[in-house]
Parts: structure tokens; sequence; C-alpha cells
């Protein structure tokens, strides 16, 4: 039993749910603990309103469910440019950084980075252990736009024929920052990172570890397919990622202020909508879980 009150309340068809009666601002017990990853488990989102969390108790109920991920940007910012100096923390406004009174320039180095979550992606898939859930909390929300969509990777999976199938159940994806900055024309780094820079593999059919489900494991990350000739490959996940964004996979989440959304990056794809962030505030707040279930050991690429 999770407690009285607790409920999942389905906002898509087995795809996002809402979850009311409980206070996430305060410590949780196992039980209630349990019952929100069998709520991810069964819809890969949650939504949770009404709920708000300071930065500490935020990190503290992420930890609930795992070990936390330290941001790229945050590791790759210098500690002047960044706005949270601890680095499980991951700043999603358009400040900027610590000068709240000003938003980001249009030319401005960070926002240029930002601009690629309108992409299709996977959080950290550029990892050897890419995230598993990651949670984001608003403060501060525009008038309009600024929506996050989810994809359901675990559908998409599902509708493809027995034959494609078969195609797509061995390959071997590279998935790098690079790639998807690469998109938007953005390529300036910060030295000393480039070890963080470099292609990882990753299946490209993950088999969910707790409930055996399979799914895409898609994003905009994804430069090559291991063994296949560049062109082809992108061509090829250009075609697969346009049928796994079609409308009937997608959820379009409008945010609230004080509203936590938990979705599992390993079956879902999510991307942000544009609003104009050069007149309006956004204030979110990001923390993740290193994923489970995505370690790919690939001795030939080793050797090489």
């Amino acid at each position: 039993m999770a407690g009285n009150g607790f409920n999942i309340r389905a906002v898509q068809d087995g795809f996002a749910g809402e979850v009311t009666g409980i206070d996430i601002c305060k410590p949780l017990t196992r039980d209630i603990v349990n019952a929100i990853e069998r709520g991810m488990d069964q819809y890969a989102v949650l939504t949770f309103p009404d709920q708000p969390l300071t930065d500490e108790e935020q990190v503290a109920f992420t930890a609930n469910f795992g070990e936390l991920e330290i941001t790229l940007a945050g590791q790759m910012a210098k500690p002047e440019e960044r706005r949270f100096q601890q680095l499980e923390l991951g700043d999603i406004s358009n400040f900027n950084g610590a000068d709240t009174t000003r938003l980001r320039a249009r030319d401005d180095k960070r926002r240029m980075y930002a601009l690629a979550n309108r992409l299709w992606h996977s959080d950290a898939s550029f990892r050897p252990i890419g995230a598993g859930y990651t949670l984001l909390h608003s403060r501060i929300v525009p008038s309009k736009g600024a929506d996050t969509q989810f994809a359901d990777m675990r559908a998409a999976y599902d509708a493809l024929s027995a034959a494609e199938k078969q195609e797509v159940e061995g390959l071997i994806c590279e998935h790098s920052i690079v790639f998807s900055r690469e998109q938007i024309g953005f390529g300036e780094y910060n030295p000393g990172f480039e070890e963080h820079l470099k292609p990882v593999p990753h299946r490209l059919v993950f088999t969910h570890p707790k409930t055996g489900r399979k799914s895409l494991y898609l994003s905009s990350h994804i430069g090559g397919i291991v063994g296949w000739p560049v062109p082809e490959a992108r061509a090829f996940l250009r075609d697969l990622m346009e049928h796994a964004t079609q409308p009937q996979f997608v959820y379009s989440h409008k945010w609230q202020v004080n509203e936590m959304v938990i979705w599992d990056n390993r079956t879902v794809m999510h991307r942000a909508t544009r609003f104009d962030d050069l007149k309006e505030v956004r204030d979110l707040r990001r923390t993740s879980l290193k994923g489970t279930g995505l370690e790919v050991r690939l001795p030939a690429m080793a050797a090489e």
C-alpha cells in the first residue's frame, strides 16, 4: 500500500500520468517511493502538480530513486558562469548565469548550446551510461509556449513491422553531444573536456530491466551506426525518428508553476518547444539519475 490519498490518473492512454495525494517536499516512505517507481514503469512520464520544492528538497527527492548525475553543462562551464555551484542541479533557465536581473543575449554561447534542447533527445545518451530518470521542477513559466513534448519509444517500437524490428534489433549507435549541437551550427566548447565529446555506443533497442518491455533508444545525439557508412546511417535514423515522433506517440505537457515532472530517458524522448526567451523568463531546475541497463561492451571498438 502506498498510503491513503496517493493516486495516479492517466492523462494519455498508458503514457503519462498525474500523481496526487502526496507531498514530495517532505521525506517519503519506502512504500510511496516504490509506488512512484511502479508508476514510472507503467507510464514513463509522471507529473506532480502543486509541489513548491526548494533546491535542497528537489535533490533529496531525487535521491530516493538512485544516484544523481552531475550535469555536463555544469562541468564544462567556468565557475563564474554557473548559477548553481551544486553540479547535480541543472539550471534550465534563460537567466544570464547568476545574474537574475538580465536574460541571456541572443548570441550568448550558453543560449546557443541550450537551443539544441528543441531537438528530440534522450538526456545524457552521449555518456557511456545515459540518464535514467530526469526530474524537472518549474519555478517561473512564460505566458505562452515553452511546453515540453514527450515521445513514447515503447509504443514506437511496438508499431514497427516484424521485419523492421528484426533490422533494428542488433544495431549499435554512436552518441555524442557534438552530433546534436552540430545540427544547429553550434561548435564552441571550453577546452579540457575533449573526452566528454567522444562518441559512445548504445544499443538502438533497449529492453527495460524491470518490465522486459522493448523500446527504441533514439536521440538527436546519435551521429552514426557502428559498421554503417555515415550518410546511410543518418538517413536511416532520420526515417526512424520521423516514425517515432508521430502524433499518436507524443504527449505535450503545458507547465504550471511549482510542478514536478519525471520521465524515464531509457524509454522516452523529449524536447522543449519555443518561447520568446529574449523577453520572457523560464526558470526550471533539473536533476537526473544515472541509468541502468544501458551499458554496452564492444571489444572490437576497444581494440581499435
